[in-house]
C-alpha cells in the first residue's frame, strides 16, 4: 500500500514542487490549498492517485477536516508537510495589526494546527509518522523588511523542537526545512515591494540576493523538494527536531 502524504499550499510554488517530488518517490499525495482549482490541477498533473483538497490552514477545524477527509479517502496518513505560508513586506514601524494577525494565523497557527491534527491521526493509527514544516533562512537570521515573516519562521523552529520532544515516544519525527531565495511568485512579490521601498528597479533586490549565494544561482522548488523528499523517507527516521537549511550557501550554521 502506498504511503500517503498531505502537502499544504501545494497549488503552486514550493508546495507544488514538493507534491511532484513526493509523487515521484511513490507516495500518494493529497494536494491541499485554499485555491482548490489549483490543487486539483496539480493533483491531476502528478497522478499516482493524487487528489486535490481545500484547506484554510489558519482555521483549526479546516485543518482537522482535511486530515479526516484524506484518511477517509485513503485509509491512513504517513506524512504531513506544513508548507502553506505567506509573506508581508515593510518596515517594523509600518506593520499593520491586521497584516500581523494574518501572517501569524497562516504561518504559525497553520503549522501548529497541522502538527496537532497529524499527530492525533498518527497516534490513532499507532504507526508513527512524519511532520515536516516550512521555516526559512529568515528563521535563522531576521531579514530587513520581513519582520513579521522572520518572526513566524523563528517560531516554526521552536514548535518543531518542542513537538519533536513531545512526540518522539509515539515514533513521530518532526523536522523543518529552511529555504533561501526561491524563484517563485512569493519572491517576485517581495522583490516588487522592496523595489518600491528602496526606490530601485524591479529585479535589482532579487539579483542582489542571488549574488550572495555561494552556488551562484537562485533556488528552485525542486531544490527544496529534494530535502523534503529525504525528510519524508524512512532514511531520515533518526532525525528529529531539526530545521535544515537548503539555500545554496547563504547562511552557514
Amino acid at each position: 500500500m502506498a504511503r500517503i502524504a498531505i502537502v499544504t499550499g501545494a497549488g503552486q510554488g514550493i508546495g507544488e514542487g514538493i507534491a511532484r517530488q513526493l509523487s515521484q518517490d511513490g507516495l500518494t499525495v493529497a494536494v491541499a490549498d485554499m485555491n482548490e482549482q489549483n490543487a486539483n490541477k496539480v493533483a491531476e498533473a502528478i497522478g499516482n492517485n493524487a487528489k486535490g483538497y481545500y484547506v484554510d490552514v489558519s482555521k483549526k477545524q479546516s485543518v482537522f477536516d482535511l486530515i479526516d477527509q484524506v484518511v477517509a479517502d485513503y485509509g491512513q496518513l504517513n506524512v504531513l508537510v506544513n508548507n502553506a505560508g505567506i509573506a508581508k513586506i515593510g518596515t517594523i514601524l509600518d506593520v499593520k495589526e491586521e497584516d500581523f494577525d494574518q501572517i501569524m494565523a497562516v504561518n504559525i497557527k497553520g503549522v501548529l494546527f497541522g502538527m496537532q491534527a497529524a499527530a492525533t491521526q498518527f497516534k490513532k493509527q499507532g504507526t508513527g509518522g512524519k511532520i515536516i514544516s516550512a521555516s526559512s533562512i529568515a528563521g535563522h537570521q531576521g531579514f530587513e523588511l520581513l519582520g513579521p515573516y522572520s518572526a513566524t519562521k523563528f517560531a516554526v523552529r521552536g514548535l518543531t523542537q518542542v513537538a519533536a520532544q513531545e512526540l518522539a515516544k509515539d515514533k513521530i519525527t518532526v523536522n523543518s526545512y529552511a529555504p533561501g531565495i526561491v524563484l517563485t511568485k512569493m519572491w517576485d512579490q517581495i522583490d516588487a515591494e522592496m523595489a518600491k521601498i528602496y526606490n530601485v528597479p524591479i529585479g535589482e533586490t532579487l539579483q542582489k540576493n542571488i549574488d550572495s549565494i555561494a552556488l551562484g544561482r537562485g533556488e528552485t522548488p525542486a531544490d527544496v523538494a529534494n530535502l523534503v523528499s529525504f525528510l519524508a523517507d524512512p532514511k531520515s527516521d533518526y532525525i528529529t527536531g531539526q530545521t535544515i537549511i537548503v539555500d545554496g550557501g547563504i547562511q552557514f550554521v
